[in-house]
């Protein structure tokens, strides 16, 4: 049997932390930013967990991590 491919979409959205849970980025940050507040951008900064309804679905395209 073949190996199954890593969907290459998912490859650069998603990883997986070292306690096996999975990290996205987060939305609403990469332009148009001038008019956001300070607060809103924080808000928007770094990591988020994929939510749990989805983490099936994001496993499935990322079969080898």
């Amino acid at each position: 049997m073949p190996k199954q491919k890593s969907h290459s979409g998912a490859k650069k959205r998603f990883h997986v932390t070292g306690t096996g849970k999975i990290a996205r980025n987060k939305a609403f940050k990469g332009h148009l930013n001038a008019h956001k507040s300070p607060s809103r951008k924080r808000r928007h900064a770094g990591k988020g967990l994929v939510a749990a309804g989805d983490v099936k679905l994001v496993r499935k395209l990322l079969p080898n991590f």
